[in-house]
C-alpha cells in the first residue's frame, strides 16, 4: 500500500492550524449563526485534515460541520477541499430505510395507484389457464373435444363450421373458464391462510363486538355466502346498520344487528286496578283540626241544638 493511501496519525501542522479558514468556509455554506465551537481535528492523510464544528441548526442535534483542508507538497498555503454536514456519534438519525413493499400497509393505496405483484409472491401460485397440453388419455384431450363437437353437430341445425370454436365445448379452456380457473395465478395455501387470519382478526369471534353479540353470523339472515374454500368459514355482511356492512366476516362473528335479535319489545302495560269491595275508605270533606285555627266539624247533636 502506497504512502498516499495511508492516513497519517499526526495531523499536518499547517492544516491543523487553519481553523479560521475552515470556520469561514463552514459559515459560508451554512445559515448564519448555526456554526458552533471547534470540536476536533481528524487527519485524513498526508497534508489532509478535517476540522469539525458544532452544528446549532434546529433538528440536527449531534451533527457536525466537517471542513476538509489540504496542502500541496512543499507548499505553505492551505487550501479548502470540501464542506459537508455529517452526523456525530450521538447524532439523531433517520430510521433505516425500508423497501416500499415492506412499508406498505392496508389502506395506503389510493385512486390511480398501482401495486405490482412480484413473480415469486408466496400468496400466489400458477393457475390453470387451459394453455397446457393435456396427456393423450385425458378426458379433455383433442380427441375428446372433437367427439363432443361431432355430437353437437348432430343435434344442432347449424353446420359444424359455424359452431363456436373458441373456447370449444369439452376443451380445457372451456372447462377452466366455466369453473373460474382460467387465470394466470391463483391463491396459494399460504395466501388463503394469511387472508383467513387477517379477516378473522378484524371480524372474528374474538373481537369485542362478537363477544357481546346475541348470536353469531352463521344464523343471521343478512349473511351472504361466498364461494371457494373460504366460504366454509366466511361470508359477506349485507346489513347496512352493521359495523361490518360489505365486509368479509367470520361465521363465528356477530353484532347487535343480527336478523333474529332485532325484535321490537312490546310496550309496557299498566297493572289492572285492585278494588277491595269489603272495605270502606273514609273521605273527609274538611281537613282534620290541628292547632285550632280551623273550626271542627259539628256532630249531629250539636247541630240539633243549634237549630232548636
Amino acid at each position: 500500500m502506497s504512502a498516499a493511501t495511508t492516513r497519517s496519525r499526526t495531523p499536518d501542522r499547517l492544516c491543523a492550524e487553519a481553523v479560521d479558514l475552515a470556520r469561514a468556509a463552514a459559515e459560508e455554506a451554512a445559515a448564519p449563526g448555526v456554526v458552533g465551537e471547534h470540536v476536533g481535528v481528524l487527519s485524513e492523510g498526508d497534508r489532509v485534515v478535517t476540522h469539525f464544528f458544532q452544528c446549532r441548526e434546529l433538528g440536527y442535534r449531534g451533527w457536525r460541520w466537517a471542513v476538509t483542508v489540504a496542502r500541496a507538497s512543499r507548499a505553505k498555503t492551505v487550501t479548502l477541499d470540501e464542506v459537508v454536514l455529517l452526523p456525530g456519534p450521538d447524532a439523531v438519525l433517520a430510521p433505516e430505510w425500508v423497501p416500499w413493499s415492506e412499508r406498505l400497509r392496508p389502506g395506503d393505496m389510493g385512486p390511480g395507484d398501482l401495486l405490482p405483484t412480484e413473480a415469486d409472491d408466496l400468496r400466489l401460485e400458477p393457475g390453470y389457464t387451459g394453455e397446457e397440453v393435456p396427456p393423450p388419455n385425458s378426458p379433455f384431450s383433442e380427441e375428446m373435444a372433437e367427439l363432443v363437437e361431432a355430437e353437437d353437430a348432430e343435434v344442432t341445425a347449424a353446420p359444424p363450421a359455424k359452431l363456436p370454436a373458441v373456447p370449444a365445448r369439452g376443451s380445457i379452456p372451456a372447462v377452466a373458464e366455466e369453473l373460474g380457473m382460467r387465470r394466470a395465478r391463483v391463491l396459494s395455501r399460504y395466501g388463503l391462510h394469511t387472508a383467513a387470519d387477517r379477516w378473522d382478526e378484524a371480524f372474528g369471534a374474538k373481537t369485542p363486538m362478537a363477544q357481546a353479540a346475541p348470536a353469531s353470523c352463521v344464523s343471521c339472515g343478512f349473511l351472504t355466502p361466498i364461494g371457494g374454500s373460504l366460504g366454509q368459514a366466511f361470508g359477506v355482511c349485507a346489513n347496512e346498520f352493521s359495523p361490518a356492512d360489505g365486509r368479509v366476516v367470520s361465521l363465528a362473528y356477530g353484532c347487535g344487528g343480527h336478523s333474529e335479535a332485532a325484535v321490537m319489545p312490546k310496550p309496557p302495560r299498566p297493572a289492572q286496578p285492585v278494588i277491595d269491595e269489603n272495605r270502606v275508605d273514609p273521605f273527609p270533606l274538611r281537613p282534620a283540626p290541628d292547632s285550632g285555627s280551623v273550626p271542627a266539624v259539628p256532630d249531629e247533636e250539636s247541630a240539633e241544638l243549634g237549630h232548636s
